[in-house]
């Protein structure tokens, strides 16, 4: 069925007060314009036909008596109006997101519930300490799973947020930079290279044997983009599911391994494993936070969003 425009006339008092208000919806759009550049693109983003938001935008435009949106040859972008009713229009959503959210707070006489699927190294070492800031009204469940298994969930609306160590994001969704984690090498206190005063270099790890994290993991990813962009590659060894089955390995006394620096923290600081200067590589990765494209998340998701993204900013210890 083709979509009708609504007549411009004008609409009668709604019980509380207000006349012909401009509906959130026409809000959405107008932001959804400036995220994503262009009106195709936000229409792809919200789930509508662009005729819809050609037809969206037209209404907005008659009542409002602004010029919002430059049609041209290239196709269409904000016009200097459209671009300062954007930040009102953001206020607006977050407006109607915390009323939603507060609807369904003292509807179900709880607090709201966020998911959260972080991969293992987060989840075991960073997020606990990044939760702590967030409001005790509200529930956050945590899921825990490789990187892999994170997009997944976050992908298939099983998890509102998502934490994420490969250096790949999936293009569905979106990624922001929290925190810079390394990863290091290790060994048990009796692996030759224990005792070494000088670094290893490139082909000296991967030619040792050496425990690996299962494919998904994003501590895997990372060396082997790291050590492709050292004109090496991953070596075949021994494919573990957690951090905690690598480091018993590496106890063992012949694998090394590559983990992050957060995660055997402890085990270097009781002398249990050893670090390992490598040269040649660059073992530094990028965590990030993820959630759905053309999903806007709520009021609650938006702030367990925004405080963890402020306390993972500090400085460690």
């Amino acid at each position: 069925m083709a979509d009708r425009e609504a007549p411009d006339v004008e609409r009668p008092d709604d019980g509380f007060g207000a006349t012909s208000r401009i509906p959130l919806a026409a809000a959405g759009l107008l932001v959804a314009i400036d995220d994503h550049g262009s009106l195709s693109a936000a229409a792809r983003a919200l789930g509508i036909a662009q005729p819809s938001a050609s037809a969206g935008v037209r209404r907005l435009e008659r009542r409002t008596g602004l010029t919002l949106v430059d049609r041209g040859a290239r196709g269409t972008s904000l016009t200097a109006d459209g671009l300062r009713l954007v930040p009102r229009a953001r206020d607006l959503l977050r407006a109607s997101d915390a009323f939603e959210a507060d609807v369904a707070s003292l509807r179900t006489g709880h607090g709201a519930r966020v998911v959260v699927a972080a991969s293992m190294t987060i989840a075991e070492h960073l997020l606990p300490g990044w939760l702590a800031g967030v409001d005790p009204s509200t529930a956050v469940d945590v899921v825990v799973v490789n990187s892999f298994g994170v997009e997944k969930a976050v992908l298939a609306g099983e998890a509102d947020l998502g934490f994420v160590e490969s250096p790949d994001v999936d293009p569905r969704l979106h990624a922001r930079v929290v925190a810079v984690d390394e990863l290091v090498v290790v060994v048990a206190p009796e692996h030759p290279w224990a005792r070494r005063t000088r670094p290893v270099d490139v082909a000296m790890l991967v030619g040792s044997p050496l425990a690996l994290r299962e494919v998904g993991s994003g501590t895997r990813e990372t060396l082997e983009q790291a050590l492709a962009a050292a004109g090496a590659a991953l070596p075949a060894g021994p494919a573990l599911g957690s951090t905690t089955a690598v480091t018993a390995t590496v106890r063992g006394g012949r694998h090394a391994a590559v983990l992050s620096a957060v995660a055997v923290q402890d085990d270097l600081d009781r002398g249990t494993l050893r670090r390992v200067h490598v040269d040649g590589i660059d073992l530094r990765r990028e965590l990030r936070l993820v959630w759905a494209r053309g999903r806007r998340p709520g009021a609650a998701v938006q702030d367990v969003a925004r405080v963890i993204t402020e306390r993972a900013a500090r400085p460690r210890g």
